[in-house]
Parts: C-alpha cells; sequence; structure tokens
C-alpha cells in the first residue's frame, strides 16, 4: 500500500470513529445548553412567584398582628375605665390612677430613637348626673374647682364640640363609651413646620345609684399612644423608627370606622377639628384643588375613589371584616397594601368592622428591587453553568479527537498487519504472453 493510500484510509477510519464520538456528544451538549437555560428561566419564574407570594403572605400577617395589638390595647382601655369608677372619689385617688397608667412612646434625642413611659391619659374626671365636673386631672395636675365645666353643653368640653355626656347617658352599666380620635387640626404648612397631632380619645363609662343614671368617669387617652402602633413601623423592616417617611410609599397607617384617617406620617392628612370644634371636611373630587392651596388634606378612604377605585374597595372589604392584598396609586406611587380589621367591638363599633382597620403599604418599586436582584441571581448562575457545561464539552471533544486518532491509528496499522502486501498490490497478467 502506497503511503498516499495509507493516509487516506487512516484519515477516513479517524473521521468516522471521530463523527461517531462526536456528533452524539454535542447533539448532548445542545440539550444540556438549553435544558439549563430553561431550568433557569423557570427557577426564575417560580422564585418570583414564591417571592411574591412569601411577601404577601408575610405582609398581610404583619397587619393582622397589627391589628390585633390594637384591638387588645383597646380593651384594656375599656378596662381601664371600668376599674376607674371602683377606685376613691377624690383627687389624690384619680392623680395616682393617671400616674400609674403609663406606657412607652418613642421619641427622638439626639439623632437616637429610644423610649421613654408616658401617661396613657391626658385627662379623668368625675361627672354627676346634670353634667358638672367634681374631680378633674388634666396633664397630671389637679384642676382647681373654680375651672370646673358642666359637659352636659359640648361647647364647654375639651374640644368645644364633644357629645360625650349626652351619649354616655344611654349605655348599660359596665359599658364603655370611645369617641374617634378628636384634636386640633395640623394643616400641611404646620406639619412641614413640625407641629404635631396632639389629640385623644375620649373613653367614658356611666355609673349609678338607686335613682338610676347618677353620673360617669371620662378618660381622655392621649392618640400617640393608639397612633403608634402604625406610626412607628415600616413594613419591611423590623425596627422601630421614630416617624416614617411618607415619601418612600413605605409606611402603615389607620382608618376609624367612619372611614377617616386617624394616624398617618403625614399629619395633616389625619382627621381633625377647627379651632371652633367643627370637623375639617375630607378631600373630595370637587374640593382637592380648593382644600390643597390651604394645606388641609383630611383622607376619608370610602370617597377617594376618585384617585383610585381600589381604595373605597379596601375599605369596604376591611368593614365587612375581612383582611387582603391589594394595589392602588397614591401620591405617585403605585403600592401594595395590606389590610386587617381591628376587633375591638361595641355598640358604636360593630362587628363585623369593629373599631377601624389598619393598613401597610410598601412601594411596589421597592418590591421589585428584590424580585429583580432574585432574577438577576439566577441569571448568573445558569451564565455560570453554562460556561462550565461548555468547558467541558470543548475539553471532551479535544480528548475523543486524541482517542479516535490514536484507536484510528491502530486500526489502521492492524490492518495493514494482516493483510500481505501482495494481496494489496496483485500482479498485472498481460494477455499478450498466452
Amino acid at each position: 500500500m502506497t503511503k498516499n493510500e495509507n493516509g487516506k484510509q487512516f484519515f477516513t477510519v479517524s473521521r468516522l470513529f471521530f463523527l461517531l464520538i462526536v456528533i452524539p456528544l454535542v447533539l448532548m451538549a445542545f440539550f444540556i445548553a438549553n435544558s439549563i437555560l430553561q431550568l433557569g428561566d423557570t427557577s426564575k419564574i417560580r422564585t418570583i412567584s414564591a417571592l411574591d407570594e412569601k411577601f404577601q403572605q408575610t405582609l398581610e400577617a404583619r397587619a393582622v398582628s397589627t391589628a390585633n395589638n390594637v384591638a387588645d390595647f383597646l380593651r384594656q382601655v375599656e378596662k381601664d375605665a371600668l376599674v376607674a369608677t371602683i377606685i376613691p372619689e377624690t383627687p389624690e385617688a384619680y392623680q395616682e390612677f393617671v400616674d400609674k397608667n403609663r406606657q412607652a412612646l418613642p421619641v427622638k434625642r439626639n439623632g437616637t430613637v429610644s423610649k421613654i413611659l408616658v401617661p396613657l391619659y391626658k385627662e379623668m374626671a368625675l361627672v354627676d348626673r346634670e353634667g358638672n365636673e367634681l374631680v378633674k386631672i388634666v396633664d397630671g395636675e389637679v384642676v382647681p374647682e373654680s375651672e370646673l365645666v358642666n359637659v352636659s353643653d359640648p361647647a364647654n368640653t375639651t374640644y368645644k364640640s364633644e357629645e360625650y355626656f349626652s351619649l354616655v347617658q344611654k349605655l348599660d352599666k359596665a359599658e364603655v363609651y370611645m369617641s374617634p380620635v378628636t384634636g386640633w387640626y395640623v394643616d400641611r404648612d404646620s406639619f412641614e413646620a413640625g407641629k404635631r397631632l396632639e389629640g385623644i380619645v375620649r373613653v367614658a363609662t356611666p355609673l349609678f345609684d338607686q335613682q338610676g343614671f347618677s353620673g360617669l368617669v371620662t378618660l381622655a387617652l392621649d392618640a400617640r399612644h393608639l397612633a403608634k402602633f402604625t406610626d412607628n413601623i415600616i413594613p419591611t423592616e423590623t425596627a422601630l423608627v421614630y416617624e416614617a417617611d411618607a415619601s418612600t410609599g413605605n409606611y402603615a397607617y389607620m382608618v376609624d370606622y367612619r372611614g377617616f384617617v386617624i394616624s398617618h406620617p403625614i399629619d395633616s392628612h389625619v382627621a381633625g377639628l377647627y379651632p371652633d370644634g367643627t370637623p375639617v371636611p375630607p378631600i373630595t373630587k370637587e374640593t382637592m384643588d380648593e382644600m390643597n392651596s390651604r394645606g388641609e388634606e383630611v383622607l376619608n378612604i370610602p370617597l377617594m375613589g376618585f384617585i383610585d377605585p381600589e381604595l373605597p374597595a379596601i375599605a369596604e372589604d376591611a368593614a365587612a371584616g375581612n383582611s387582603g392584598i391589594k394595589v392602588y396609586t397614591f401620591a405617585g406611587h403605585q403600592k401594595i397594601v395590606a389590610y386587617a380589621p381591628i376587633s375591638y367591638t361595641s355598640r358604636m363599633f360593630p362587628e363585623p368592622g369593629g373599631f377601624g382597620w389598619v393598613a401597610l403599604t410598601v412601594n411596589v418599586d421597592k418590591f421589585n428591587e428584590e424580585t429583580i436582584a432574585a432574577a438577576e441571581k439566577i441569571d448568573e448562575e445558569a451564565r455560570a453553568w453554562m460556561t462550565t457545561a461548555i468547558l467541558v464539552i470543548v475539553i471532551a471533544i479535544v480528548l475523543l479527537f486524541l482517542i479516535s486518532w490514536i484507536l484510528a491509528r491502530g486500526i489502521t496499522r492492524s490492518i495493514e498487519a494482516e493483510v500481505p502486501e501482495e494481496s494489496l498490490n496483485p500482479p498485472d497478467y498481460d494477455d499478450d504472453d498466452d
């Protein structure tokens, strides 16, 4: 066999071995690479879906927990009002009652948030059946007898419009009246200048003697103790804050049974009173521009369908006693909101809605940052697997080529050794020699 023929035979055998081994390997590599890409996409979708579902479940669970904490707090306030009916009716006993009932409130000093114990009740008073104040404590101090008033006339009450005296007369023994959050309104300019709402929740329960209604005991719950359940939290963080930044879209707020916002990072959104005791009206589609020009921004959620139809839907669902998750747009932010009813009920706050509800809102962009980060991590891992797979395949092809070359060369030599040279080159016979 000539050298040229040997080379052709060797090349044919080696190529055959190479193709028989490499073609399946290349096909396998293609399927593996495609599978890695599909797995990455599937994992990304599933991870985003899982993050979305887990995040929403966590957010709703925190809203429910916050609402339950508010309800428990209001029940404790109710018990305090009932306890107040059995203590001695003296200034000293009332003063001691106010002083002992304290809870922590966050304060900010030198840039650090800490907690201090603050009295729960700004006022406590004993009122007779005619509406005359007999004993009164304000901010821990005994009010002189000359300054006591008759509260049967709402104009004489702290906020010039409180009707608790007439309403409490309609209650049975051991029933407790609670008002909405009541306080002087803080407009936008005042809020931006540093002023904050200093309101109360009026709490009162009737007293009885043999003749029937004999008067009442009233407490004025410092509204900061109610607002702290939502004002001092950020839904995406566990640590308490002094004040949440509403511009981020990540904050919590509280709504009462009427639909009015009663705690919010921006106090100009909280319901309040004009100096004459009349309520500041909430913004509506028709009055929004005019009221904004005055810096008045009271929010009543059922009336805010003109901003986003989901807002009154949330209020309706919460008033029906349901918790849930929805998405709405407010102040330029698209938000995920988790809401839950405050399950404190009474004659004033009947089931199923009770006292009101809480809402925890998260800027959708903030949530998207987490899901995008997870998706990018999955893409990065998929690319790493692809790179590794390609490198392994390239090395495998090179190794297989060398192996096929060695095998082909060995087979070729074996064939050459077994087949005699003469059979490969038979002699030529000339017919003319015959």
